[in-house]
């Protein structure tokens, strides 16, 4: 019936999967065509359809993964990303048009977020209205259960009294009363809170970060790279091209979430998906 079927079928369809399991079906080698020609029908899709046809054989997955800064990947890029966060330094950390689509599917979350926050046409950054005694938070769309992760977060705005970055599981509070270190009041959340340097958990303070006399306070627009381990169990910080060391161990085997929490009205904080972390 002309006109049904997703889009990754009506791909597979003018296509084929060229060979592999399967190829026979659709008349063999014969269906394959150019990668180039390939590239230009993918170009047309989304990215859960993508997702189904890196699936199909070996000669689709390494049109789709071998280049990513292919059309594929710049046409997803700009359908999906807000101008701004492709013509501003946001994404400048992210040097592949894959990278930069991966980055906004791990950006804030617009649904789970304080209602005194919101995000930015940007896709990236949190503004906080100027609420009074209150403390607003913000996760992210997708946690983590494995593997390890960075992202970068910087604060646009003043910090406040209580300015704290790190993660959460889902049932960590996104919003309470007054001016709190919300990230880390309980043991559902670990915070780093930029204005004193403590590390906090479970309504704790677990000391001084970075661990060195008169460490170096947060300045505004400076970029924290957080770096997430769940194969060790750890959560890290880096500050340029600085690593500052481990701040928490034995995190729980659950999914957690980067997030951060801020009380000074109209500040903004960016936060921008890396991927797996360079070693070294």
């Amino acid at each position: 019936r002309a006109g049904s079927g997703s889009g990754a079928e009506r791909g597979a369809m003018a296509a084929g999967p060229g060979p592999g399991p399967g190829a026979a079906s659709w008349g063999g080698p014969g269906w394959r065509l150019p990668g180039r020609v390939l590239e230009l029908v993918f170009s047309y899709l989304e990215l859960r359809e993508l997702r189904s046809c890196a699936l199909v054989c070996k000669l689709w997955h390494r049109v789709l993964h071998g280049d990513e800064n292919s059309e594929v990947w710049r046409s997803l890029a700009a359908r999906c990303l807000a101008e701004e966060a492709l013509r501003t330094d946001i994404l400048c950390n992210v040097p592949t048009y894959k990278g930069k689509v991966r980055a906004f599917h791990h950006a804030f979350s617009t649904n789970d977020c304080s209602r005194n926050v919101y995000i930015k046409k940007n896709g990236f950054t949190l503004h906080r209205n100027p609420i009074a005694q209150s403390t607003d938070g913000a996760r992210t769309k997708i946690g983590f259960s494995e593997g390890r992760h960075a992202w970068e977060v910087w604060w646009e705005g003043p910090l406040g009294t209580v300015a704290v970055i790190g993660i959460a599981t889902k049932r960590a509070a996104m919003q309470c009363q007054g001016y709190v270190a919300l990230l880390g009041s309980d043991d559902q959340s670990w915070g780093w809170n930029l204005v004193d340097n403590n590390l906090l958990h479970n309504g704790e303070v677990n000391g001084s970060f970075p661990q060195c006399n008169n460490a170096p306070k947060y300045q505004i627009g400076e970029r924290i790279r957080v770096i997430l381990d769940m194969e060790d169990k750890t959560l890290a910080f880096e500050r340029g091209y600085e690593f500052l060391g481990v701040a928490f161990r034995g995190l729980p085997k659950v999914c957690l979430y980067p997030a951060v929490s801020a009380v000074y009205g109209n500040t903004e904080v960016t936060l921008v998906y890396l991927g797996k972390p360079l070693d070294g």
